[in-house]
């Protein structure tokens, strides 16, 4: 009891995202001795890299859950950000990196998203393997209250009376939120331009300005800005609605059909990674997912539990590879 209070009085609290590219989670002393099983991982200091800036959905999430793993372990725990390429930059290097369990990546489907959009120097399958994803976060269209737009009825028909005039924000291109938006422009039949930025806080502040148009955003991002009355949430980009927002219809619910997307954020690490360590970490992060105090900060963020085992995650994976060909295809984007 003395030593496991001991541990989490040593684990460091997260610095705010925006302070620095990398964050220094846990004890800053000397490895504690483990059981015998524990000594599978971690061994040493554990670095997560995150391919995006500071203060995005992926960047947020590993934040909160590894915090306690940390603590957990007993073991320090860097977050970093690495962005750039479209996350070729950080996603190649945990693909280069030691397969030893000690450098994860923790990226969202724009792992497989991205490399159907542009050529990538990694294969989303043959470089990796899955351990879970840490959860599924709603995309929720969102406009300025100023544009007078109320529903997405109304930001279909004000799209198709200028046709090719509305345009629409994307952090990067082939992620998640910019998929999202070549669906449901695709599925509600309007033309559109696309407006690029390197995050989504950057993206958030054009809309709220009204310079952008509109905006699936991660809710983990836009939530603060949604309470604030700052922008307007038309509809969450999921099958079903999401709880944090139970008032906010389903693109579907609004009228528009075939324009669903589910966006997760994970975890994987180098394909030569051990069976065993691969193991060790799922269920160290499991672990850190259920603890109450981390499950209530994601509950509030509107972070949907999506735990899944290893292999079950490396085919779901490997089962999104074709979907988002077919979709950058469809939407003029595809790699040449």
């Amino acid at each position: 009891m003395h030593r496991r209070k001991a541990l989490r009085s040593a684990a460091l609290a997260v610095i705010a995202a925006t302070a620095s590219a990398w964050t220094m989670i846990g004890p800053l002393t000397a490895e504690t001795p483990q059981t015998a099983a524990a000594k599978v991982w971690p061994t040493k200091r554990v670095q997560i890299i995150v391919p995006f800036a500071p203060g995005s959905a992926t960047d947020l999430l590993p934040r909160m859950v590894f915090e306690q793993v940390a603590a957990n372990v007993g073991q320090t725990i860097i977050i970093e950000n690495r962005p750039g390429g479209g996350g070729a930059i950080g996603v190649s290097a945990v693909a280069k990196a030691e397969a030893d369990g000690h450098t994860i990546l923790v990226h969202s489907n724009a792992l497989v998203t991205a490399p159907a959009i542009q050529h990538m120097p990694y294969d989303p399958v043959q470089d990796f393997v899955g351990i879970t994803p840490l959860g599924n976060v709603p995309l929720v269209l969102v406009v300025s209250p100023d544009k007078n737009i109320k529903t997405v009825k109304d930001l279909v028909a004000a799209a198709k009376a200028k046709p090719g005039a509305i345009n629409y924000a994307a952090a990067g291109i082939g992620t998640p939120p910019h998929l999202t938006a070549e669906r449901f422009r695709l599925a509600a039949q309007f033309e559109g331009q696309l407006v690029p930025f390197k995050g989504a806080p950057e993206a958030l502040t054009e809309v709220i300005t009204g310079r952008v148009d509109f905006y699936f955003c991660p809710l983990t991002v836009a939530m603060p800005f949604i309470r604030e009355g700052k922008v307007l949430a038309l509809a969450v980009s999921n099958s079903k609605r999401t709880s944090a927002l139970p008032e906010v219809p389903t693109t579907l619910e609004a009228g528009v059909p075939d324009s669903d997307f589910d966006f997760w954020v994970g975890m994987v690490v180098p394909k030569k990674t051990p069976r065993d360590i691969v193991a060790r970490i799922h269920a160290e992060t499991v672990k850190g997912l259920r603890d109450p105090s981390v499950k209530e900060k994601l509950s509030k963020l509107g972070v949907e539990e999506m735990v899944m085992q290893p292999d079950e995650f490396d085919a779901r994976i490997a089962r999104e590879v074709p979907i988002a060909v077919t979709l950058a295809k469809a939407a003029g984007i595809a790699a040449k």
